[in-house]
């Protein structure tokens, strides 16, 4: 009976293996494509002959090739929003105030080194604007899975403050980001030498001063 459950599992361990071992390579072949072609320009057929897949693998993985473009797009924000997190479990929780809650996330956020995150979302899905509403929309969706993230985190850690209140304040920032992240791409962007940063800041700073004001009083 145990070798039928060891053998069970070491079959379960290897499908899970190789699972992995394609989600990977599909990952990888769509970010080789996006550096070779400057942008998302390429079908199924490209990417499952980069990752040496059957096209049908592709298909077992992600629903589409979209569904590829986001998770790029969530590994790159995944790598700052692992740091916004980390920011904030090293500060102290607070009182549990809006005012608090918007404090961690406001020096998570100007810790976070969101700008190059921005400039790379920005070479794989393209402009966020009007000539193409693809890339608006798939922008949205990326911010809103890691919103999400974001959103568990503070309700951990205040599990006392009032759950719409917590939502409203995450929401307002990272909807916010976007909108920002949007006029930088149109004005600086995606270029990360001094000027384009510093203008990131600075656009950063405005977003932080309009949000905070209505958070800062509990009344």
């Amino acid at each position: 009976m145990h070798l039928v459950f060891d053998t069970v599992t070491i079959v379960t361990d290897r499908r899970a293996a190789l699972k992995a071992k394609h989600r990977a390579a599909i990952l990888q072949a769509a970010r080789d494509l996006i550096d070779e072609r400057g942008g998302r320009d390429f079908g199924v057929d490209d990417l499952a002959a980069r990752a040496d897949i059957a096209r049908r693998t592709v298909f077992n993985h992600f629903a589409s090739l979209d569904e590829v473009l986001l998770a790029v797009c969530e590994q790159e924000l995944s790598v700052i929003i692992d740091r916004f997190l980390a920011d904030m479990s090293r500060t102290p929780v607070g009182d549990g105030s809006r005012a608090s809650m918007f404090d961690e996330l406001e020096s998570a956020a100007r810790g976070a080194d969101l700008a190059p995150a921005i400039a790379s979302m920005y070479r794989i899905l393209g402009a966020p604007g009007k000539d193409d509403p693809k890339a608006a929309v798939l922008t949205q969706t990326a911010f809103s899975r890691v919103t999400e993230r974001l959103r568990a985190e503070v309700a951990r850690r205040y599990p006392a403050a009032d759950p719409l209140d917590a939502a409203l304040l995450v929401e307002s920032l990272m909807s916010g980001i976007v909108v920002i992240a949007d006029h930088w791409l149109a004005t600086s962007g995606p270029e990360l030498d001094r000027p384009a940063l510093d203008a990131w800041d600075h656009l950063l700073a405005r977003l932080v001063h309009s949000v905070r004001s209505g958070y800062m009083a509990d009344g």
